[in-house]
């Protein structure tokens, strides 16, 4: 099973794309919120097309959203899949993964929801920073943002095989792995 994990696209049809690109032909794809709209503390993101980004989400099946604090009920009106709750719990394969945007608590209070709910990987966006490391038994994951990274490199996660990478979509490059096992 291949799962391609993204955040914070923020509008951007075209680092959308090149997530989709990037992570291949998957079987689930996670997003962990920050859908349509830049936000009023950011720059509008190259290729901001929120209007377009809905129509090709649209075409999608098999996608997951948290909300982040940047979506608004409104997005809901033009994306035909669920996106207004803060947290996913999913069993995807071996794998129990909790998602969270992660605006509303301290990092501490999401790894220990993670760990309340037995989960094997935490998902968080909100930082676009990118984050990969286990703590316990527990993966946590960051993919880092698409469009508005501030480490400087889009970037998204692909979980497959017992591994977790992290991947600069502009060239596909592996920016750090971790085993699962």
């Amino acid at each position: 099973m291949r799962i391609g994990v993204i955040s914070d696209t923020h509008g951007s049809l075209r680092y959308f794309e090149q997530a989709l690109l990037a992570l291949g032909n998957c079987d689930y794809i996670i997003h962990g919120g920050d859908v349509l709209y830049h936000g009023p503390r950011n720059p509008l993101p190259e290729g901001y097309q929120p209007k377009e980004l809905a129509e090709k989400i649209n075409t999608l099946q098999n996608i997951f959203f948290a909300r982040g604090n940047c979506d608004a009920d409104v997005d809901q009106m033009v994306i035909n899949h669920p996106i207004q709750s803060p947290y996913l719990l999913l069993q995807l394969g071996k794998f129990k993964v909790l998602v969270c945007h992660g605006y509303t608590k301290e990092k501490s209070q999401y790894l220990q929801m993670a760990k309340d709910y037995r989960a094997d990987i935490l998902i968080l966006g909100h930082t676009h920073v990118k984050e990969l490391f286990k703590e316990e038994d527990l993966v946590v994951l960051n993919p880092g943002s698409t469009s508005l990274p501030k480490d400087s490199i889009p970037s998204a996660a692909i979980i497959e095989d017992n591994k977790i990478q992290l991947i600069n979509i502009e060239n596909q490059e592996i920016i750090k792995e971790l085993n699962l096992s």
